[in-house]
């Protein structure tokens, strides 16, 4: 049984299409629907805000601010979508993005650690966090929810009591420039090139795995048209970007996390797992599945991942506070959501919870750039997170 098991995951992350003998016709990616419905979603909401703002919301400057803003909710959103895959939940990735943050902070103001010392401490403690809570909710049965939900309160505590409830600057330069430096135009145009590059590789990759699997290959249209669409937008970006100062730090640790998280959930059998376990956890035990090891895996990857974004944060923002990272968690859920994860697990992509992320930070940015208050802000993001739950819900009852 697991090895039937084994053979269905190996091609459960590739679209089935029927074949028609000897006729490849065009066909909209159906894989990739969702992904274009967010692309399109967020071209719209970013035409609205810029014409709300006269403009303001896309110049250089604030879009530039605006993807290196979205740079920690997107990282931590790669590893939520993990978690949410295998029918878990993290309410505490809020509070760790300070716990680390101001960590890596008191590391350099009252022992003078250096970038690398500073960054390991961090690391460390996102990565202990998320094999304490992981072994709570996969070996000790102890529901996710209640486990996270007891880690928002327990890690903002512990935050304010090494910090005594103040503020402190961040010591080493090279650090600040982990959250606020650039990268050359050149530097830019360089990975541009080599991101374009990976793209026709990759769609060429999976063509050659449908042949192998005995799936029908897509048409030159098609092919063409995974090529060109990413391409043009990877572009459109840099060239975005390298208007104003070039390509942030931060955006391009964004782009290396999102690319190892697609990677791993893609392309592994680790990655098939987490979509077994969420699907069918029954059926994935009994296929042999270690359930436990990969739920504490995919937490400990969270807590590691959330550590990278509260660096980046506190870097960012060139100090730690005993607040930092406050409701973070609930972008980043809103993030995954809206980008097509479920909830009751076994469906989401790296891909969709990016896209969520730029859609929610695009959100806060353009409703604070027209000075919408804060109580507003927080209904309507509420209410776009309920529906889209609640379209995820309703497609369900449809299936």
């Amino acid at each position: 049984m697991s090895g039937n098991m084994n053979a269905a995951l190996a091609t459960s992350s590739l679209p089935v299409e029927p074949a028609e003998a000897g006729k490849k016709r065009w066909r909209f990616p159906a894989g990739a629907a969702r992904a274009y419905t967010m692309v399109g979603a967020l071209v719209l909401l970013w035409i609205i805000f810029t014409i709300v703002t006269d403009g303001i919301f896309l110049e250089a400057r604030n879009f530039s601010n605006l993807i290196r803003q979205a740079a920690v909710t997107g990282i931590i959103s790669v590893g939520m979508v993990m978690v949410i895959i295998t029918g878990q939940i993290d309410l505490s990735v809020g509070s760790l993005v300070g716990l680390t943050g101001m960590a890596a902070a008191l590391a350099q103001f009252y022992w003078h650690w250096g970038l690398v010392p500073s960054l390991l401490a961090a690391i460390v403690i996102g990565l202990m966090v998320g094999a304490l809570q992981g072994s709570l909710t996969s070996y000790a049965r102890i529901p996710s929810f209640i486990v996270t939900l007891g880690g928002l309160l327990v890690w903002r505590g512990v935050t304010k009591g090494i910090s005594r409830g103040g503020t402190y600057p961040v010591e080493v330069k090279s650090f600040r420039d982990l959250g606020q430096a650039y990268l050359g135009r050149a530097t830019g145009i360089a990975l541009l090139a080599i991101a374009v590059a990976a793209v026709i590789v990759s769609v060429i990759h999976r063509n050659s795995m449908r042949k192998r699997h005995g799936l029908e290959s897509w048409s030159l249209a098609g092919i063409s048209f995974r090529i060109i669409v990413p391409s043009a937008l990877a572009i459109g970006f840099v060239l975005a970007l390298n208007s104003y100062a070039g390509v942030p730090v931060p955006v391009l640790i964004l782009v290396v996390v999102a690319l190892a998280g697609a990677f791993i959930t893609e392309n592994t059998l680790f990655g098939r797992y987490l979509y077994a376990i969420g699907g069918n956890p029954e059926a994935a035990r009994f296929s042999g599945i270690n359930l436990r090891a990969q739920v504490l895996a995919t937490f400990c990857i969270l807590g590691v991942l959330t550590a990278i974004a509260g660096v980046i944060y506190t870097a960012r923002v060139g100090s730690a506070g005993p607040d930092a990272g406050t409701l973070l968690e609930l972008d980043a859920i809103a993030a995954c959501v809206i980008g097509g994860a479920s909830l009751a697990g076994g469906k989401g992509t790296v891909l969709g919870a990016c896209l969520g992320a730029l859609f929610m930070v695009s959100l806060d940015n353009g409703m604070s750039l027209k000075n919408v208050p804060d109580f507003v802000q927080d209904i309507i993001k509420g209410g776009i997170l309920v529906t889209a739950v609640g379209l995820d819900v309703m497609g369900k009852r449809r299936e």
